[in-house]
């Protein structure tokens, strides 16, 4: 959890129900508020000309997003939305920036949480441009691993994305991460429990 409950609510904090598919704010909208997910899942994602897809993360209880906008002064430059009925911690933008002139620590809590997701930005960036299909995959698959708390004393780790979302956020088609993945199953680098997907928390996969 990045902000504590009652910290939000001392600053004027709200938490506000969205329904699944719901838009949180879209693409080129000016930043009025801090979000934090209290339950549910939101992604933030963009479409290219044609309609397509590409997410640029996804955020869980206890996890906030959009942060840059409200620092930099600047428009969202991407969608947000409910992926499933969420409630989500909301606070003026004011109030969220006050927030943390009060609080130093949470300011370099938040400055730490910006550098990680820059460098995930730019790890997708370079998979995406030079790394085949399975590299991605797997890089993709192992960054949320070793970022999940759930998986530290788990032998497996359960991906906690669809196929399609996985394909969303590598840049591949459906087809090709569901083609890929049962490969990677064949090759003991994946497993597929009732469907979904599970990776083996303590081997390394060395070369991939």
């Amino acid at each position: 959890m990045i902000i504590n409950p009652v910290i939000l609510e001392k600053y004027g904090a709200k938490p506000v129900l969205y329904k699944k598919g719901e838009i949180l704010f879209r693409e080129g909208c000016e930043p009025t508020h801090f979000y934090q997910v209290a339950s549910g899942v939101v992604k933030m994602n963009n479409f290219n000309e044609e309609g397509t897809e590409f997410i640029q993360g996804m955020f869980r209880e206890g996890e906030s997003f959009g942060e840059p906008p409200l620092f930099g002064d600047f428009k969202y430059p991407s969608n947000a939305e409910a992926v499933t009925e969420s409630v989500l911690w909301k606070i003026p933008k004011e109030n969220f920036l006050n927030l943390l002139k009060d609080n130093f620590d949470l300011h370099l809590k938040f400055c730490s949480i910006l550098s990680q997701r820059l460098q995930f930005k730019a790890m997708i960036a370079k998979e995406i441009s030079t790394n085949t299909p399975e590299h991605r995959i797997l890089t993709l698959i192992e960054y949320f691993q070793k970022k999940s708390s759930k998986a530290a004393n788990c032998p497996f780790f359960e991906v906690p994305f669809t196929r399609q979302q996985i394909a969303d956020m590598t840049g591949l088609r459906v087809e090709t991460v569901i083609r890929t993945i049962k490969a990677l199953t064949k090759e003991n680098k994946l497993q597929i429990i009732n469907r979904k997907v599970f990776y083996p928390a303590e081997k390394e996969l060395a070369g991939h």
